[in-house]
């Protein structure tokens, strides 16, 4: 399964139109949301657009709440931190680095994803790789994220030309 590993939207739905060829052209099947959606309006045009399972963690400018969220179809909301298995890759995730720690106490992950600090990068930390998508609303930074084959645990970040 491919899945777009993203963060840090605020609110930018020019981009995430953009983002969506994106996904169609690689076939993405699910998104990993790391929080800064921002609006609810933003995040109901991330569902309206994209039909596969949207695994969210919330990052610290969204201004919608979990039961604005609970019962939209294909939605995982896992709170500030979550941990989750598809095609045997266990996957963490949070907004903020200061929670990367209560991310590791939920169990052994093959990748931990996380926002916030809007600067793209991936470090493989021995059996976990601990990445960051960037900020697919190109705040501070070129929009980017990043794409996970978990049937060969290939990790790529893509830098975007918006």
């Amino acid at each position: 399964m491919k899945i777009a590993i993203i963060s840090d939207i605020h609110d930018n739905q020019e981009y995430l139109k953009i983002f969506f060829n994106h996904c169609q052209e690689r076939s993405i099947e699910a998104i990993i949301c790391c929080g800064d959606v921002t609006t609810i309006e933003t995040f109901k045009f991330l569902r309206k657009n994209f039909s596969g399972i949207i695994y969210f963690v919330f990052g610290n400018v969204d201004i919608f709440s979990e039961r604005n969220i609970t019962g939209i179809h294909d939605v995982k909301s896992f709170g500030r931190v979550g941990y989750f298995e598809i095609d045997g890759c266990k996957i963490g995730m949070c907004h903020e680095p200061y929670l990367l720690e209560k991310v590791k106490e939920k169990g052994e992950a093959d990748f931990i994803f996380y926002g916030h600090t809007h600067k793209p990068w991936i470090d493989d930390q021995g059996k976990t790789v601990l990445a960051n998508p960037g900020t697919l609303g190109g705040v501070f930074q070129k929009s980017t994220f990043a794409v996970l084959d978990t049937m060969t645990k290939n990790l790529e970040l893509v830098i975007t030309n918006y």
